[in-house]
């Protein structure tokens, strides 16, 4: 079992688990340093195995190569992401090839699919479609309505009114509120993370938690299994069903029969009750509340969503709880919960999942940017974007949009800055805005537009967020929190740096060659 220690703030003391585990020593020789081992082993033998059939065919990786080429070109998908990997399997085929046939090997992925649909229908019944609802906003904005229908119609999402949207600029005025709302919690709380990390602010998340477990609260975590290398220990979920907690790890990572390497849970949802729920960009760990500095200002944001519309993040929470160990489950129980409030617009919360053919995500935001008509303004972290994504940002900007975009100004990862701005000048030259964020780094994910439609949740502008992983978001139509949203955007545009095209012309000749060699692979980093 892990220590425990006592940090003591002005008002509480939190119990934390001690972060020994994560030193170096275990890391190494602990069960993380295992796995990474055999994820190594694993990898070398589909590599050797490749050698042994070049040395005993003729032209094995030309052939195999080709195969990978006509398959890519045959099937749906990206254009984009099918030129990387033939370009890839024809520059270096003896790696390539093998972890071309692992990331695509269905040795999981169709099971989840069936699974993840017959929990949609299961739930459907108690999310039902509004038509009355989607032609009140279509005497508003026809083509908003549209987008609700292609929402509900496609994706199985329907629109909301009787609730409301509180917008936080940053972390730290999320994480009080959510302090808040989890000491009323009666009932449930439903956590669903893409990262937990032991520290300050988990800590304090926990400690809520464990006391609501002894009020009889039920309480459910679920958090993406890439945290078992270096944040919580790989026994984590064991630990907290001690204290009453229900736990599980979305696709921890088990070499030899793991089949979702490249499919991650990336989604931020914690639901109170169903009375309220909150999405946006924000995990459970220090840096998110500037409590640790990593790089530079952490800029975040999130929506606390309430009223009827907190349905929709309850279903997403429960699909992927009962996606990988389906039991018996109360979907009316949960489902049922409603606490409509008075408020105007609409509320429309939306996620996306890399196991059906619907882009989500990336529709919604070119959705936006096809039908605004006086700005779009934009903020991501990653900026690895595919052509139409492109397309539709410089078209937008070429008609009179004003469209802004904010990026990092000190990046978490070199080679993700040196993508950012392999994009500059395309942007820039059509008459797109982008600026980099001087304080730090900008993890928040939001558009806004035209003073009526705004979107925070977890989708970046990258592929992985666009194609691979589970994602959330809450879109805005008419809502008070749509001004609060523009508002912070100008805030943070008057501490964020304008990029030049001179700027662009100076960049330094390394992150120039980076962006280059990079741009072609973007698609599958």
């Amino acid at each position: 079992m892990t220590k425990e220690k006592n940090f003591r703030n002005e008002e509480d003391t939190v119990l934390l688990l001690d972060k020994g585990k994560q030193g170096i020593f275990h890391l190494i020789f602990g069960r993380t340093g295992v796995i990474i081992l055999l994820l190594l082993v694993q990898l070398g033998l589909y590599l050797a195995a490749f050698r042994r059939l070049q040395e005993l065919y003729f032209g094995p990786a030309t052939l195999l190569s080709l195969a990978v080429a006509l398959v890519e070109i045959s099937r749906r998908g990206n254009p984009s992401v099918k030129l990387s990997w033939v370009l890839l399997t024809m520059l270096a085929p003896v790696f390539a090839i093998p972890l071309y046939l692992l990331v695509n090997a269905d040795l999981g992925h169709r099971l989840a699919h069936y699974r993840l649909r017959e929990i949609d229908r299961e739930t459907a019944k108690y999310t039902p479609p509004r038509p009355d609802l989607r032609e009140e906003l279509a005497a508003e904005d026809p083509g908003a309505a549209a987008l609700a229908a292609y929402l509900e119609g496609r994706a199985g999402f329907p629109l909301y009114k009787n609730s409301d949207a509180q917008y936080f600029p940053l972390g730290e005025n999320m994480f009080e509120e959510m302090l808040e709302q989890l000491e009323q919690a009666r009932s449930f709380i439903f956590l669903e993370y893409f990262i937990i990390e032991e520290g300050y602010m988990w800590g304090r998340v926990l400690s809520v938690l464990e006391r609501k477990v002894k009020e009889g609260v039920e309480v459910r975590l679920l958090y993406d299994g890439t945290c078992a290398l270096t944040k919580v220990p790989y026994q984590y979920p064991q630990e907290l069903r001690k204290i009453g907690i229900q736990c599980r790890m979305y696709a921890p990572l088990r070499p030899l029969v793991s089949t979702h390497y490249n499919n991650r849970d990336h989604r931020k949802i914690l639901v109170v009750d169903g009375r309220v729920a909150f999405t946006g960009g924000i995990n459970l760990a220090d840096e998110y509340i500037n409590r640790r500095v990593l790089h530079g200002h952490w800029k975040d944001t999130a929506v606390m969503i309430s009223g009827e519309a907190v349905r929709g993040f309850t279903r997403m929470f429960l699909q992927m709880w009962n996606v990988d160990e389906r039991r018996p489950e109360d979907y009316q129980r949960y489902l049922d919960a409603s606490f409509p409030v008075e408020a105007p617009g609409f509320i429309l919360p939306y996620g996306d999942r890399p196991f059906d053919q619907e882009l989500v995500g990336e529709t919604v935001y070119m959705d936006i940017l096809n039908r605004a008509r006086r700005y779009v303004h934009i903020t991501t972290p990653y900026l690895i974007v595919d052509n139409e994504m492109v397309t539709a940002l410089t078209y937008a900007a070429k008609r009179g949009v004003e469209v802004v975009l904010i990026v990092p100004g000190i990046p978490d990862k070199k080679y993700v800055y040196a993508l950012n701005q392999a994009y500059y000048r395309e942007l820039i030259d059509a008459g797109v805005e982008v600026r980099e964020y001087t304080p730090g780094f900008i993890h928040a994910k939001m558009f806004v537009s035209d003073d009526t439609t705004a979107v925070v949740g977890s989708i970046n502008l990258d592929y992985r967020s666009l194609y691979l992983h589970f994602e959330c978001a809450a879109l805005l139509y008419g809502c008070a929190a749509v001004a609060d949203v523009e508002r912070d955007f100008q805030e943070t545009r008057e501490k964020s740096r304008v990029i030049t095209v001179e700027d662009c012309r100076h960049r330094k000749l390394i992150w120039r060659f980076l962006g280059w060699i990079l741009r072609p692979l973007a698609p599958l980093m």
